[in-house]
Parts: structure tokens; C-alpha cells; sequence
């Protein structure tokens, strides 16, 4: 899907389309750290015999997991806000509700249920009832039962998010668009105040659960920290009202040097505080800082390497990329080398075609399911125009008019 988007003046009013290449470059950066932080498991989730992790040698596997272990909770958080900036972005007056729901379910839903079905064909068909049905539906993340959380294709738990996401974003960005542009920081500030609150209620009030495999939480803890759709909300509008900044002219001279700086600090901080403070919290700050950092020098006209044509290609498969990861890593990894583990050079290679391989099945999804169905039912079908032809120049019956 490209990134072509309409930023709204300050009053609320679109101005001409104006692209947000860096932000589909960004997509895919997002998508990835997820990749490296699948990819760097000690045990797979459906086979905890076969290590995911090419490492043979002990002390670089478990160095290399424990690395990229605050990973995936920061690249899901990452995507997260850049949904609610790009969606407010985009956003047009007096657009309809139905077309913009249509085309975000017909954007999730097509490769979320092909890549359902591989799942359930490959190795989820004992999955009960309720598991299966619930995924299916992306609902499964609002139960606490782990055997249904985690269930069939497991990174489609971040969609229920996301269709939360979707179904309430016409109230939120009715409320947004009202925000007058000195509060907006206010604003911003208080959604950044409700993810820590909702860090802390994780941790001092929720209680139950076994130990978590994942944290030092229990399993409630877990999923309300992390899986639970409605904390997540404030990543959501956090990013909406970024992109409302941003179309003030409110954003100061910030680059994405600074940014990156600051993120690279926050991943750090992540690595050495415990969950469920580095869910988001150490990061969340810096993520909306390159967001608008990056946005900003393309609205400025200023060229970046996130907007060059192999990032924007990446971004645009980056959906597909992050959701083919559970048959690719957890299932195709262990399916076709069983426990084997590698020396140093042979597990970066082996690394590396692990992630061609991801890449290709995301390109068959996007180039298969994505794009052909984005094409031919994302946009409203227009009625023909009557046509009173002039009877001295009848147009022939098969000639389109």
C-alpha cells in the first residue's frame, strides 16, 4: 500500500496529497526487530526441543537472545504508534466510516486468514474451538487463557489491537481534530502518563497466573501488559496527535540523528529495567521523536534513505513480513533442521537465509493476497454515469462510454 496521504491544515481542512516515504521505510524497520527478536529464541514455541537460534556455542546464544529479547515488544509498540499517526495523517474530511472500515478489514484480513489457514493445516488443528474460532476472528487477545492468546499464528495477536484500533479511530480523531494546538503537548504528555499507569497497574494490580515464559511477570501480567487491546490505546493516540503536531508546525527542530540517539538510550534502558516497564515505556518516547523527525523532512523535501525505492519496496511488504514469521520461524526453522545448531560463521549464514526466506514468503503474500484484493475492492464502486446518447451519433453497443 503506498504511502500516498493528505495532511491536513490546521484547520482541519486537506491540503494537497503529500507523500510520507520515510514513514513506509520505518514500517519495515519496525517489522524487523520483531524478526531479529523471533529469530533469536533459545526454544521455539511449538517445538521447546529445537532451539531457534542458529548459535551453537552457549555463550553467544544466549547473549544474542537476551539482546534482542526487549525487541519485539518495542517493534510491536513502534508499530503502534506509527498506525495512529499514519491513520490521522491520512485521514479527510467528510470521508465515510463504511469505505474506511472496508479497506482496513480488507487490508488485515485477507493475508491474516490465508496465513490462519497454513497455520492450521501445518500444525494447529488440535487447537480447541474456542482457540480457532477466536483467532480466526481476531478477538483471542481479549481472553487471559494463554491456549487462546497465543493461539494458531501467533503474531496475529497484535491485530486484535489493531482492529480495536480501527473500530474506534472515527470517535478519537473527532476528539483530536478538537484538541486546540497549544494543548496538543498536554495531550501528548497524558498518553504518556496512561502508558506508564498502565505499566504500573501491570505490575502492582494484576494479579494470578502461572510464571510467564516470556518475563519476570506472571501470565495475567503478561497478557494485560502486553496482549490486552485496550492498554495499547495509548500508543494509538499518542501517535494520532504526533501527526496533528507535526501538521501544526509545532514539531521542533528535532532531527532523526538526535531521535535515533535517544532510541538507541531507551533500548538500553529496556535491556537493564524489568517488565513490564520495557514493553514500551523506555521506548515510546523516542519512537514518536523519529516518527516525526522523519515526517517532517519529507514534508520538507529533504531526501533520506528510508524513502529510497528498496525501503519503500520492504515497507510496503512489512505487514506480510511480520505476519508470516510464526509458520516461517516457529514452524519452517524447526520442520526443516530439526535442533541442529551451527559455528559462528555457519549460524550468521544460516541467519541470513532464514530471513531471505521470510522475505520471499512475504512477497508471494503481498504480490497474491495483499495487493490484488487492496486493488479490486478497496475502493467504492463507483455507479456509471447515465449517458443520453445523441441521435445523430449513436455509439455502437460494445463501446465503453
Amino acid at each position: 500500500m503506498k504511502d500516498q496521504t493528505a495532511a491536513p491544515d490546521p484547520n482541519g481542512s486537506p491540503q494537497r496529497p503529500t507523500q510520507l516515504p520515510s514513514l513506509t521505510g520505518l514500517r519495515f524497520l519496525a517489522a524487523l526487530i520483531v524478526f531479529l527478536y523471533h529469530a533469536s529464541y533459545l526454544a521455539g514455541p511449538l517445538r521447546p526441543t529445537a532451539p531457534i537460534n542458529f548459535f551453537n556455542d552457549p555463550d553467544i546464544a544466549q547473549p544474542v537472545a537476551d539482546f534482542f529479547q526487549p525487541a519485539g515488544r518495542i517493534g510491536v509498540s513502534f508499530f503502534f504508534v506509527l498506525s495512529g499517526f499514519v491513520l490521522a495523517w491520512s485521514a479527510t474530511p467528510g470521508s465515510k466510516l463504511t469505505t474506511f472500515w472496508r479497506r482496513r478489514a480488507l487490508k488485515i484480513y485477507p493475508n491474516h486468514i490465508v496465513m490462519w489457514t497454513l497455520a492450521m493445516w501445518l500444525y494447529a488443528s488440535t487447537a480447541p474451538t474456542e482457540a480457532w474460532l477466536s483467532n480466526l476472528l481476531l478477538v483471542h487477545t481479549f481472553s487471559n487463557r494463554p491456549d487462546i492468546a497465543a493461539s494458531i499464528n501467533s503474531p496475529s495477536w497484535s491485530l486484535c489491537s489493531e482492529v480495536l484500533f480501527y473500530a474506534l479511530f472515527p470517535l478519537f480523531l473527532l476528539a483530536v481534530r478538537r484538541i486546540n494546538p497549544h494543548r496538543l503537548w498536554w495531550w501528548t504528555a497524558a498518553m504518556i502518563t496512561g502508558i506508564a499507569t498502565m505499566a504500573t497497574a501491570t505490575k502492582h494490580l494484576v494479579t494470578g497466573g502461572l510464571p510467564s515464559p516470556f518475563s519476570n511477570l506472571t501470565a495475567n501480567q503478561e497478557w494485560f501488559g502486553y496482549a490486552f487491546p485496550p492498554p495499547r490505546l495509548f500508543e494509538f493516540i499518542l501517535g494520532m496527535l504526533l501527526a496533528r503536531i507535526v501538521a501544526e508546525n509545532l514539531w521542533p527542530p528535532i532531527g532523526l540523528w538526535p531521535s535515533t540517539l535517544l532510541f538507541t538510550a531507551g533500548y538500553a534502558l529496556a535491556l537493564a529495567v524489568p517488565a513490564p516497564y520495557n514493553f514500551s515505556l523506555t521506548t515510546v518516547i523516542p519512537i514518536g521523536m523519529i516518527l516525526c523527525a522523519a515526517a517532517t523532512r519529507d514534508l520538507h523535501g529533504q531526501t533520506s534513505w528510508l524513502a529510497t525505492r528498496p525501503m519503500i519496496w520492504l515497507g510496503n511488504i512489512s505487514f506480510a513480513f511480520y505476519l508470516v514469521q510464526g509458520v516461517v520461524i516457529f514452524y519452517g526453522r524447526p520442520e526443516l533442521l530439526g535442533a541442529h545448531t551451527y559455528n559462528t560463521p555457519t549460524a550468521l549464514a544460516m541467519f541470513t537465509l532464514l530471513l531471505l526466506a521470510n522475505l520471499l514468503a512475504a512477497w508471494l503474500l503481498h504480490r497474491l493476497i495483499e495487493q490484488p484484493v487492496m486493488r479490486r475492492w478497496s475502493h467504492p464502486t463507483k455507479k456509471p454515469t447515465p449517458h443520453t446518447p445523441h441521435h445523430n451519433n449513436p455509439q455502437p453497443a460494445n463501446e465503453t462510454v
